[in-house]
């Protein structure tokens, strides 16, 4: 470790891996330097991560901002935060910024662009849905957004007016449902352990995530784990990132086989006397069941799947089954692979038959988001929303644009649409159907948007948004347990304009806008919220910048019993029935092949395994400088990531007569894709990993690898699998 300030650390380290890129970690920046600032204004950073990182912001004299910093008063974020958002005067000041509403003049992705006024352009927005209304039904008008840079109140604004037409209904599955279906379905809730607590493990596992680039925060807790208490950091992981070279115990493993790893840990926790057997006959469902069923789950049945050794899976289990404060840090990996809930709740699963959650420093944690329980009725108008309107997947924009009638319920077609907050033509899996549905000419979009994205390229109308230091807003923490303010600090450019502002006034021209929720400002709807959810104020969240809501300790780590009626823990979950955080409707059902999920936990390879004709797996990982598509445009970002290029271990670049910066193609059913090599030895043979989601005009043929990723719903409730692929590999 390299401490460039004895309050934080920064992971420099440089191992065997090829990166061209520098591995800076966290920028922590000390809150006393305070330069030029007339003042410091305290936010929270609004980007779609699980940390939302509490920030101390310098303002000018001129208004403008200057350093942005973690809070180090508060106890999650600690004073560190990520180098983009570290940055944020860079993307706020951006040249490229979007300030002006712009009319389509040519053809659609033409780049032929008219300013028009405000009015003008929300009238047309207006008129366009009213013409998509009157010929297909108010289902032919379908707004579509995500949690990209806004909270509560500017995101989730869109659905009020959704509701209150009754628009074709969203089905937000493209992050997160596997991962928290894996996970509730073992505890009955989405809630653990305050992470926080793994500052007092004497064992952090980091299992699914690459918190070095995603999530800073995470080693912080888990490096003060390690200085203070000599505590070892294990990191499991399907390719040698910036994480594992922080590792004491690196286990990696094939795309997909993190229940054969799970499974194998837990045949010897019962076989070598690990397993806490009067915990589970308290807490659990049916133990016995279990470890019948482990009995041939071996180390060496798990090696043959992983590629790990049996020697190191050995290792694994007996360091966790000796160490009763073992935390596992289980991370949004397992939400992208098609057999990931069954992996979540298998990872999971070891917790319960170590018993680690009776410990301070033990336990499993993956998100909090039952702890916050913010009553958004009223913001989001759930009060008028009709259970029969049809419910669209997110994730399957291409699929649905594109005529297909599965998933577009057995319904009529979508002709109008209204995007806030999100990319799909550049995030979205099937990017050759996405983008042939959105040029559809009897499509009309609007994109109210912060910089000319590629789904803002293909728009007929497109709005300038506030950016998040801007406006007010409320946001709460999935990895962490704060709520916290976002208020406005400085003023926007004047032409530009927030989320709230542009429902509010599609609504007037709608004839909705007399509907409770309608009229109101943000800071009203944050206040509504905050007192019909028992938090207090606004005025007192203002004061005191955030609030714990991290549960009491036998709470947080199921001591009066799991999620579910008789408290027990599930091994045998329902996995057609049981409970999910984001569960689809019943107009939707269960989705994928959930018939064949296990009862207890196993591997089942309900992914894309390879094939003669697709020799290789796929994973397309998240970069350490972008956040989903987000930072693709700033420049420091870019020059760091340097350009899209595909990770191939030694081994398969040898057999294939690849050299470092040659030309390849890889490809699949979906399409394929021209990028360059990068030779690195933390990829398994076998597997290729593609790092950013760059745009897709950044790639040799402006298309990026989401051409290669699939839309198929994910058993049980939906979801995208991005990590999932088999392709063929050749030199192009």
């Amino acid at each position: 470790m390299n401490y460039l300030d004895v309050r934080h650390f920064a992971l420099l380290a440089i191992s065997h891996m090829q990166y061209r890129k520098s591995m800076n970690v966290a920028t922590p920046i000390s809150a006393k330097a305070v330069t030029d600032a007339t003042r410091v204004g305290h936010t929270v950073c609004p980007h779609d991560c699980p940390s939302a990182c509490a920030l101390e912001v310098d303002i000018n004299a001129d208004g403008r901002i200057g350093r942005v910093r973690g809070a180090n008063a508060n106890t999650y974020t600690a004073g560190v935060i990520c180098a983009k958002v570290a940055r944020y005067s860079e993307r706020i000041y951006h040249p490229g910024r979007l300030l002006t509403p712009k009319r389509r003049k040519g053809a659609k992705g033409a780049g032929d662009w008219q300013e028009i006024g405000w009015d003008d352009a929300l009238d047309e927005i207006a008129n366009a849905f009213i013409k998509a209304e009157a010929a297909h039904g108010a289902e032919a008008v379908w707004p579509y957004f995500y949690a990209g840079t806004m909270g509560q109140v500017q995101r989730d604004s869109i659905e009020r007016l959704r509701h209150a037409r009754k628009y074709s209904g969203f089905f937000g599955s493209i992050c997160t449902n596997m991962a928290w279906t894996g996970y509730v379905m073992g505890t009955g809730a989405l809630r653990g352990p305050d992470p926080r607590e793994m500052a007092k493990a004497d064992v952090v596992v980091i299992w699914g995530t690459n918190a070095v680039a995603t999530q800073v925060n995470v080693m912080t807790h888990a490096v003060k784990a390690r200085k203070e208490r000599g505590a070892k950091i294990v990191v499991v992981d399907i390719y040698d990132n910036p994480t594992m070279k922080q590792a004491d115990m690196k286990l990696i493993v094939r795309p997909g086989t993190d229940a054969a790893l799970a499974c194998a840990v837990m045949h010897i926790a019962f076989r070598d006397g690990y397993a806490d057997r009067a915990y589970m006959a308290k807490f659990a469902d049916d133990p016995a069941g279990l470890e019948a069923h482990l009995a041939s789950r071996t180390p060496q049945w798990a090696a043959d799947i992983t590629g790990l050794s049996v020697e190191e899976i050995e290792a694994f289990a007996r360091l966790v089954g000796t160490t009763k404060k073992s935390f596992f840090r289980l991370g949004y990996g397992f939400a992208r692979q098609r057999n990931g809930a069954v992996a979540m709740h298998a990872a999971l699963s070891i917790a319960t038959v170590l018993g680690s959650w009776q410990y301070e420093g033990g336990g499993a944690f993956h998100n909090n988001g039952d702890i916050f329980r913010l009553n958004k009725a009223e913001l989001m108008g759930t009060a008028y929303a009709d259970p029969n309107v049809r419910q669209l997947d997110q994730s399957q924009v291409g699929r649905i644009l594109t005529g297909d009638a599965e998933a577009l319920r057995g319904g009529g077609p979508v002709t109008a649409m209204l995007i806030q907050n999100t990319n799909p033509a550049n995030v979205c899996p099937e990017q050759r159907l996405v983008k042939h549905g959105f040029l559809r000419q009897d499509l009309f979009v609007a994109v109210h948007e912060q910089f000319m994205t590629e789904t803002a390229e293909i728009a007929d109308i497109v709005l300038p948004a506030t950016m998040f230091l801007e406006h007010d807003d409320l946001y709460r923490a999935g990895g962490q347990n704060h709520i916290l303010l976002g208020p406005k600090l400085v003023e926007p450019p004047e032409t530009v304009r927030t989320n709230l502002f542009v429902i509010e006034e599609l609504a007037k021209r709608l004839g909705v806008d007399h509907m409770p929720g309608f009229g109101r400002s943000e800071r009203e709807h944050v206040e509504t919220i905050l007192q019909a959810s028992g938090w207090g104020s606004f005025d007192n969240l203002a004061e005191e910048k955030w609030i714990d809501a991290q549960p009491e300790f036998e709470v947080a780590h199921y001591l009066q019993g799991f999620g579910y009626g008789d408290g027990k823990f599930r091994f045998s979950p329902d996995w057609q029935n049981g409970p999910s955080p984001n569960k689809p409707p019943k107009n939707v059902g269960v989705m994928g092949p959930a018939d064949a999920f296990p009862k207890f936990p196993d591997q089942v390879d309900v992914i894309e395994t390879v094939d003669a004709e697709h020799p290789f797996r796929l994973a397309t990982s998240p970069a350490r400088n972008f956040l989903n598509s987000t930072f693709a445009e700033t420049k420091t970002s870019v020059q760091k990531e340097g350009r899209p290029e595909l990770m191939i271990s030694p081994v398969d670049a040898l057999r294939l007569d690849i050299a470092e910066g040659d030309v390849v193609q890889i490809g699949n059913a979906r399409g394929d894709v021209r990028i360059h090599a990068k030779i690195v030895e933390g990829a398994r043979p076998g597997v290729l990993i593609a790092e950013g989601l760059w745009p897709n005009k950044a790639h040799l043929d402006g298309e990026g690898i989401n051409v290669l990723t699939g839309a198929d719903a994910v058993a049980p409730y939906g979801g995208a699998a991005f990590h999932d692929n088999k392709v063929w590999l050749k030199k192009a």
